[in-house]
């Protein structure tokens, strides 16, 4: 027998009340229009045919049941997607929606910023619900220009500002990685330094985390320009096709930082194999001219009788004299045989 709805349960289906996942709201057009929304004004912006924006914490363990409890018209598999743990870059037509997930530089405190935040969007003519585990900019930033009414007043114009807003933030930290690529470089090669090779290697991770993330991303723009989203017009398009233009520069810089990453730290690994040989060549040198000269005095120095010259008080500088002579025999052999 099926049990009666909890308070629980009428709160997740009005968006009110503690348990909402909801962290903020607003009416993008119709009369509320620019307004922040809370309580039963949130169903009824997202209920009229007006457009109204909702941003739910990914995390939150109702998530999942405010979007089926608002949308029930959807397929299981959306909210699903939408509230997953992992994720990947990607866009879809799903009916007269769109189902996207996009990335943003993690900016938060104890994060590190490759460890791009993943942003997951249903879009439809009437309503957008975005969902994230941790803050992110790009969506605060798009929330302070409706409150100052130069929002977005369409899905597809909202999906073109939260893509130019992430790349916004995207390319100054490329542009700084690039810049300490080139100054790496010139550290390599004019001032070799040990502590180099840890920053190269950490700044390789870096670029390869962060190309991971950005290029699906170039497909999911790529796919959200196509002409079957109707959600954008053509002048959504031009805008789109101009953000996954700026987002293909930034990963090809990420390939190349990543291609002369990976020179710099063979550059590395080779300049200390040199020095490595170098100096074993050195050892090498020392060792085969002393060597000699160990054995010869190790031999005139065993305690037994009859050693030559132990009663001569000139032995001592005789056998200076030889053991030199031995150094110069060796050090013509090492000369001819141009090892010197």
């Amino acid at each position: 027998m099926p049990q009666p709805p909890t308070k629980t349960d009428k709160d997740l289906a009005t968006g009110q009340g503690a348990h909402s996942p909801v962290l903020f709201s607003y009416a993008l057009t119709g009369p509320l229009a620019g307004q922040k929304l809370d309580g039963g004004a949130v169903d009824q912006v997202l209920e009229e045919a007006s457009l109204g924006w909702v941003h739910l914490s990914a995390d939150h363990a109702h998530a999942e049941a405010w979007i089926t409890g608002h949308m029930p018209y959807l397929d299981d598999t959306i909210p699903q997607a939408l509230t997953q743990a992992s994720t990947r870059s990607r866009a879809s037509r799903i009916g007269q929606g769109v189902l996207a997930v996009l990335r943003g530089v993690n900016l938060n405190e104890g994060r590190d910023p490759e460890d791009m935040v993943a942003i997951r969007i249903w879009a439809e003519a009437e309503r957008i619900v975005t969902l994230s585990r941790q803050r992110v900019r790009a969506l605060e930033d798009i929330a302070a220009d409706i409150a100052r009414g130069e929002g977005p007043q369409s899905a597809g114009e909202f999906l073109v500002i939260l893509a130019e807003r992430l790349n916004a933030r995207l390319e100054p930290m490329i542009a700084d990685l690039d810049s300490e690529t080139d100054a790496l470089e010139t550290q390599v090669i004019g001032e070799p330094d040990q502590d180099l090779r840890q920053r190269i290697v950490a700044m390789r991770l870096q670029v390869i985390e962060l190309r991971r993330h950005a290029a699906p991303q170039r497909e999911a723009l790529q796919r959200l320009e196509g002409d079957d989203i109707a959600l954008l017009d053509e002048n959504d398009r031009r805008h789109m096709r101009e953000a996954r233009e700026k987002l293909v520069r930034l990963v090809e810089n990420l390939d190349e930082m990543k291609d002369s990453l990976a020179v710099l730290r063979e550059e590395m690994s080779g300049q200390i194999s040199d020095r490595l040989n170098r100096h074993m060549y050195i050892l090498s040198i020392l060792s085969a001219i002393f060597l000699p000269l160990g054995f010869l005095t190790g031999l005139l120095g065993i305690n037994v009788g009859g050693m030559p010259g132990a009663e001569n008080p000139q032995a001592f500088w005789i056998v200076c004299g030889g053991l030199s002579v031995v150094v110069l025999i060796q050090i013509w052999i090492l000369r001819r045989a141009r090892w010197l």
